[in-house]
């Protein structure tokens, strides 16, 4: 029994503060990498002119982040409204569209599918 449990014990200088790591992880500006198929990009909806963005980059086949945060708190017609819009987009194009939290949203180019579980 001490064998496993010695085994399973961590040294001090393998522990890990998870707070500490997640924090520095986008402490960087991260670089175009001009050999990716593919993006994840993180955007921000607040004007009908960010639909247009975010179609775009759809289109190029890129992976989007959407921050709705300010259109939450703004006006909850007006997201209502341009989330209606993307969505008759996203299925347009043969991709999808998923709620992460209260104010995060993500989309999906064509023929990538996003899992969602039932609450």
């Amino acid at each position: 029994m001490a064998f496993i449990e010695k085994m399973l014990k961590k040294s001090k200088s393998e522990e890990v503060d998870i707070e500490d790591f997640l924090n520095n992880l986008d402490v960087s500006e991260e670089e175009m990498y001009d050999d990716a198929d593919a993006y994840v990009k993180p955007m921000v909806l607040k004007a009908d002119t960010d639909l247009k963005s975010v179609a775009k980059e759809l289109k190029d086949g890129n992976i989007i982040l959407l921050n709705v945060g300010d259109l939450v708190k703004r006006s909850p017609v007006r997201l209502k409204e341009q989330m209606a819009k993307l969505k008759r987009f996203v299925t347009e194009i043969d991709g999808d569209i998923a709620r992460i939290s209260e104010e995060q949203v993500i989309l999906t180019p064509t023929k990538i599918k996003i899992i969602k579980r039932k609450k």
